[in-house]
C-alpha cells in the first residue's frame, strides 16, 4: 500500500507515552521487526500540534531511532513522518485506519 509523507516541520510536538514494543501477537509476546533491518519496533505516543489543533498519534517507530529516556512531556522532532491506510479482516469483522511510521525521534523540538 502506498504511504504518504506528513510535513511536521511547523509542528510543536511531544511525547505523550513513552515508548513500548510494538507486539506481532498479544497472545505471544513476539516483538515486531522492521523488515528491512530487521530492527524491533516500538510504538510512542506523540502529541502534534500545528495551526492550533493538537492530535495524539501512536507512531511506530524502529528501537534503533529511539533515543534514551524519552519521557512523557519531552519536546521532540519527528524525522521521517510517514502515513498509510490498512484494512483487515478477522473472525469476520473487517477494520480499518491509519498507522503511522517514522524513521527516528529526535531530543529537542
Amino acid at each position: 500500500m502506498p504511504s504518504f509523507k506528513i510535513d511536521v516541520s511547523t509542528a510543536v510536538v511531544f511525547v505523550a507515552t513513552p515508548p513500548t514494543p510494538k507486539l506481532v501477537s498479544k497472545q505471544t509476546g513476539e516483538i515486531a521487526v522492521d523488515r528491512e533491518t530487521g530492527a524491533p519496533l516500538a510504538t510512542v505516543g506523540l502529541l502534534i500540534s500545528d495551526e492550533g489543533e493538537g492530535n495524539l498519534y501512536q507512531v511506530t517507530v524502529p528501537n534503533t531511532g529511539i533515543p534514551e529516556g524519552l519521557a512523557p512531556g519531552t519536546p521532540v522532532s519527528v524525522i521521517g513522518l510517514k502515513a498509510r491506510d490498512w484494512e483487515n479482516t478477522f473472525n469476520g469483522q473487517t477494520r480499518h485506519g491509519i498507522s503511522f511510521r517514522a524513521v527516528a525521534i529526535a531530543p529537542g523540538g
